[in-house]
């Protein structure tokens, strides 16, 4: 005979890209499939599902989580941003307009995570020179580009430039 585990389900109350939801998610069900799955929020991409490339990177309170090692119940009382929640940002289309202009994309899977990293920085001052920059980014992986183009995008986005 076979024994059946039930889930457990728990409710969360919680902001998505400034909408409110209420309700119930499996315990173990992660904040990266949480968006996709049931938010129908495909923006933030899945690749090394452990926390080191940063492709799955969502702003929770304003701050840069892997949303592939984070539970969907932990927003419980919190606000996430994905990337379709900045994208009518003016800081998407400066973040968009920096990244076209040195050269910072080419397949684009990363980018996703990468913006809402900068957005962070941006908004919390959490870099202010090359080596902040280089240290705040360094969760995000990008395997086309190289990082050079990438730094002088960002140092225009966070700096004003």
């Amino acid at each position: 005979m076979q024994r059946r585990i039930r889930s457990l389900r728990i409710h969360i109350d919680t902001v998505i890209n400034g909408a409110r939801f209420g309700g119930d998610v499996e315990a173990n069900v992660l904040l990266i499939d949480f968006l996709r799955d049931q938010m129908g929020l495909t923006g933030t991409k899945q690749s090394c599902e452990v926390q080191v490339c940063g492709s799955c990177t969502v702003l929770v309170d304003g701050r840069p989580v892997s949303s592939c090692v984070y539970l969907a119940y932990e927003l419980d009382g919190s606000a996430v941003e994905t990337i379709e929640g900045a994208k009518d940002s003016d800081f998407y289309q400066k973040a968009e307009s920096a990244l076209v202009r040195h050269a910072a994309v080419q397949c684009g899977f990363c980018t996703p995570g990468l913006v809402m990293t900068l957005k962070s920085i941006a908004e919390n001052g959490d870099a202010t020179d090359e080596a902040g920059l280089r240290r705040s980014l360094s969760g995000n992986l990008c395997r086309c580009t190289g990082y050079r183009s990438i730094l002088d995008a960002a140092a225009e986005i966070v700096g004003g430039s």
